[in-house]
């Protein structure tokens, strides 16, 4: 058995004080004024107990993150076909680029890079009566919990400063891949990264991919496929240009976002969230991939 609040407890005390935390996100004004110095940790084990240390139950930005979340919604609605209209292969590129784009014809080379996750933002916001309160609902469903909502400080924030977004869905509207108008879709992609979650509810909404698409107290469900697809895109684009050194570091399938949170797991084990809002070059939490690489090497728990 392990003791993993222990192993929890011994990583948060060996990173806590780690004078290089990494840089908080400055781009979008609303996140540059959170505390640098935040850490929290929390882990759900499948069919058992919950474990946590530091600020696990604060909630922030959960912003990239939030692309799994979309695209789990969009392929229950659209199968198969979703792939028409965005790839499953890794950019090799940072997330906000766009030269890949107009190569590739107007196709994002995975839906977890800015454009790929616009599709999908346009896909629900066609499919979908009232897409930003539908898409909540969808949430708050997986994590059993109608507390988390959206921030739209963060959101207005983006609206103002979001350009390579801007240039990126009208990119994809030059190649007949966006086909609502585009400020419309902006609004909900930018909603969608303004959603607020504590470490604790995140391993909570993300549960259903470790579960074999089965939520905690089972009142939701994806079909098993899909969860399937989705671990396998986190594994291969969770990261960006940094997925590669994550599956090797790491070893989990996995997704970060730039207010400082991870979330990975390993299916029917696990799911452990991070928080730590200091980046790195890459764009992903300094010291969250620290804690998860200390994770998986002391409890000897990957998918290899």
């Amino acid at each position: 058995m392990q003791d993993y609040q222990s192993v929890l407890n011994n990583i948060y005390k060996e990173l806590i004080n780690k004078k290089d935390k990494g840089e908080v996100a400055s781009y979008i004004p609303e996140l540059k004024n959170v505390d640098l110095n935040t850490f929290g940790i929390n882990l759900q084990v499948v069919g058992d107990k919950s474990y946590s240390v530091g600020q696990y139950d604060e909630k922030f930005s959960i912003q990239s993150i939030s692309k799994v979340l979309t695209l789990a919604k969009a392929i229950s609605i659209e199968g198969h076909n979703l792939w028409q209209r965005v790839d499953v292969e890794p950019s090799g590129n940072p997330f906000n680029h766009l030269s890949l784009l107009e190569q590739e014809n107007g196709i994002p080379r995975n839906p977890l890079i800015n454009t790929g996750s616009l599709v999908i933002a346009d896909i629900l916001v066609s499919q979908l009566k009232n897409p930003k309160a539908d898409f909540l609902n969808f949430v708050r469903q997986l994590a059993n919990d109608d507390s988390i909502n959206y921030n739209e400080a963060v959101a207005k924030s983006e609206k103002e400063t979001g350009y390579k977004n801007y240039a990126g869905a009208n990119l994809l509207k030059s190649f007949g891949n966006l086909n609502n108008d585009v400020d419309e879709v902006l609004d909900f992609y930018f909603h969608q990264c303004s959603l607020e979650m504590s470490c604790e509810q995140l391993t909570k909404t993300f549960y259903v991919f470790a579960n074999k698409g089965s939520c905690m107290l089972e009142k939701a469900h994806l079909n098993k496929s899909h969860t399937k697809r989705i671990n396998a895109i986190m594994l291969t684009c969770g990261f960006y240009d940094e997925a590669g050194e994550f599956a090797f570091e790491v070893g989990l399938p996995g997704k970060s976002g730039v207010g400082g949170g991870i979330v990975a797991l390993l299916p029917k084990k696990f799911v452990i969230s991070v928080w730590s809002p200091g980046l790195n070059k890459k764009g992903n939490s300094k010291i969250g991939m620290q804690a998860l690489e200390l994770f998986t090497t002391q409890t000897n728990l990957s998918i290899f």
